[in-house]
């Protein structure tokens, strides 16, 4: 029995030594990019447009950055236009308390524009700390250094709102497998408008749709499933899922045609959508519905013949799942 003893008190000695290890590493070692580039960005009136029509209306970034009023659809912003404290937390299925950061000159004027550079593209702050993937910086990662100038420019632009947002506190092991996610960037070429496939892409890529249109597992795209619906969003009336948006005739989109596509955006630039109110208890549509009505119909109109060009998926989402 002794020897029983020695034997598990040596086993767990060795689990130890591994946790504290892995922990270390965790914790010391990662995230692992290069250093926040020499950088100072132009800020002129062109990139100033370009990036406020981008962080508005295709990454959505005053999305998150922003309050959104959820008593109206959709979550239309309300004010506060980049000073963050927007909470996703355990409740919408995520691994504790995540607080969207304060983007405007008063919290971000001592970064660098290599600093914003790198965290937007790679998932890394100012102080080297890892930033939770709520904010998709791989799909950023991806996209043409101008365009990212351009959001740089813009962000500066910001009037500063003074607005101290708490630290996010994550749950075990995310606090620590969080410091494993960020990744370097891997810049491209915007292709030419007149390429509408390929810009479409590039768009769809920007916008990030396929993270919402799609089925996850711990917050991960599963492989096969890319486009075809099925994310769960917890809401206080149950569970709200995204829809297919494949061009499958049965289950998807492949019924729309491209006028009613972009139609289907362009209503709810109509301010009367802001109007109509939604109880707490009531499934919300979490899609910046208003933000992306802005985007040029041509625009729209090459997304939509990107996701055509994509393989239909047939998958029927149970849209609604009511709260027990």
């Amino acid at each position: 029995m002794k020897k029983i003893y020695i034997f598990l008190f040596i086993i767990l000695g060795i689990i130890t030594i591994g946790v504290v290890s892995a922990g270390s590493y965790f914790s010391f070692y990662l995230p692992d990019v290069e250093k926040a580039p020499e950088l100072k960005v132009e800020v002129t009136d062109e990139r100033i447009e370009r990036g406020k029509y981008l962080a508005n209306h295709v990454t959505v970034c005053m999305d998150c950055h922003s309050t959104r009023d959820w008593t109206k659809f959709a979550g239309p912003m309300k004010g506060n236009p980049g000073g963050g404290g927007e909470l996703f937390n355990e409740e919408m299925g995520f691994p504790g308390n995540i607080f969207a950061a304060n983007i405007t000159p008063y919290s971000l004027g001592e970064w660098t524009d290599g600093e914003v550079f790198r965290a937007i593209t790679t998932g890394v702050d100012k102080d080297g700390k890892a930033l939770f993937p709520v904010m998709p910086y791989k799909n950023y990662g991806h996209m043409d250094q101008e365009d990212l100038y351009s959001i740089i420019a813009y962000i500066r632009s910001l009037q500063p709102i003074e607005n101290v947002v708490p630290e996010r506190k994550l749950s075990f092991p995310v606090n620590f497998l969080v410091n494993s996610m960020p990744q370097e960037p891997n810049l491209v070429t915007k292709p030419d408008e007149s390429n509408t496939l390929a810009y479409g892409g590039y768009l769809v890529n920007a916008a990030s749709c396929v993270d919402c249109h799609s089925q996850t597992n711990k917050g991960a795209v599963i492989k096969g499933t890319e486009f075809g619906g099925g994310m769960a969003f917890h809401q206080m009336a149950g569970i709200l899922r995204s829809p297919n948006i494949t061009f499958d005739k049965q289950t998807g989109i492949g019924n729309w045609s491209k006028d009613f596509f972009i139609k289907r955006f362009k209503q709810y630039a109509d301010s009367s959508y802001n109007a109509n109110s939604t109880a707490p208890t009531d499934y919300n549509s979490p899609m910046p519905w208003h933000m992306y009505a802005g985007m040029k119909e041509s625009d729209l109109a090459a997304i939509y013949d990107y996701l055509k060009s994509l393989p239909p998926i047939n998958h029927a989402v149970p849209r609604f799942e009511p709260k027990e």
